[in-house]
């Protein structure tokens, strides 16, 4: 009695949805509000890259002490649990490269690295990767773990394309979308179905947010201007309404689905990451050679910063936020520098190639400038010589 009371216990009802049309639309909206959420409470909030990190991470921790004591799927709190990962595994991205300065090369082979690792891992522990199989403890503990490295990985490799490649967020959008068409017809005609669902998985991030930062930045940035509080409270609409239209129809539970696996699987997952890797190393290697040749003749006895180019959109920014705080307006100078912020992470594809020291220093004094305004306390003095010392190295 007691052996099968253990297996009973062991044996959960399916802890995930069905894999349908709905599942993929709340993805991507899930996906699109990790962006602009974490943007809205870091920057609009002012609670910064750390404090929303922690904030996001300890909620994040109760929500899935929740699911994993739940005994069947419950759309309302996996969906829940995938915003928090989406929103967290955003901040862990950012905080490797805003807090630590590691490139955003090195994050995406990172999490490529760790992600393929928990795949390893869990096949070999389980000898399934099937999302339809996930019926016990472990398996779930794999699956989420797998959940946090996509989205790590999506949000990486989609910043890589926007910002440092200089695609822009529409462009880099169009292009994970045209890759997920791909692997969609692909998977039609025969690719393995566990494969091609992970790897759609993994590209729904960077399409995401693409679509996040493409709605919520200014137009003359490449956006449509909607803001962070805007695009991260229609999305939220959009979740919570196919939710609670799940919930009402059930149409996403399977709780007696197959754990059926198709063979094959390795050899295409070999076949399909060589290919993967071949396109984006080369594609990566001529977008930067172009990029490299993209110089800018400077006058002799010119400042440094010429050899970047037209820098006068930055020093416009830099002066109007000095303007705001020599005015008194310390909300105002906050919300203008922020514009900065983007403009520069925008520009980093198609600056930084032509003197990369010069354009390091400028990313220095930005980041302090940064620092100083968005501080829970700020210095005005500070802010001051911050903005002044940036103002000086613009030209």
């Amino acid at each position: 009695m007691n052996t099968e009371y253990q297996d009973r216990k062991r044996l959960l009802l399916s802890k995930v949805p069905e894999v349908t049309a709905y599942f993929w639309v709340i993805k991507v909206l899930c996906t699109t509000v990790g962006e602009s959420a974490a943007d809205f409470l870091n920057v609009n909030l002012g609670f910064g890259l750390g404090g929303t990190s922690v904030a996001t991470g300890v909620l994040l921790l109760v929500v899935l002490a929740f699911q994993f004591r739940a005994d069947r799927y419950l759309p309302a709190l996996y969906w829940l649990t995938v915003a928090l990962v989406s929103v967290f595994g955003t901040l862990v991205t950012d905080n490797l490269t805003d807090q630590l300065g590691v490139p955003l090369e090195t994050s995406t082979v990172i999490f490529a690295v760790l992600l393929a690792a928990t795949f390893v891992a869990w096949y070999a522990a389980e000898r399934t990767l099937s999302i339809h199989s996930i019926r016990t403890r472990r398996r779930e503990a794999f699956y989420w773990l797998a959940i946090l490295f996509t989205f790590a990985l999506g949000t990486a490799t989609g910043d890589l394309m926007a910002e440092v490649l200089g695609l822009g967020y529409l462009a880099a959008g169009l292009i994970v979308a045209g890759l997920i068409a791909v692997i969609a017809v692909a998977w039609r005609v025969g690719l393995h179905p566990v494969l091609a669902f992970w790897f759609a998985y993994v590209l729904t991030r960077p399409l995401g947010a693409s679509l996040g930062d493409y709605l919520s930045q200014p137009a003359d940035q490449g956006g449509l201007g909607l803001g962070a509080t805007v695009t991260s409270a229609v999305f939220g609409a959009g979740i919570v309404g196919v939710v609670v239209l799940l919930s009402v129809t059930k149409v996403d539970r399977n709780p007696s689905a197959a754990e059926t696996e198709t063979r094959g699987g390795l050899r295409q997952t070999v076949a399909v990451v060589v290919i993967v890797l071949a396109l984006s190393v080369t594609g990566y290697y001529l977008r930067t050679s172009a990029l490299q040749h993209d110089t800018v003749p400077t006058a002799p006895g010119a400042p440094p910063s010429a050899r970047l180019g037209d820098l006068s959109s930055f020093r416009t920014i830099t002066r109007d936020t000095l303007d705001r705080l020599n005015s008194g307006d310390q909300s105002g100078a906050t919300s203008r520098v922020d514009d900065l912020e983007t403009a520069w992470d925008q520009a980093q594809a198609r600056l930084k190639p032509r003197d990369p020291g010069v354009w390091t220093d400028l990313d220095d004094k930005i980041d302090t400038v940064l620092t100083d305004l968005r501080a829970t306390n700020p210095d005005p003095a500070a802010e001051k010589t911050a903005l002044q010392a940036l103002l000086t190295a613009l030209g």
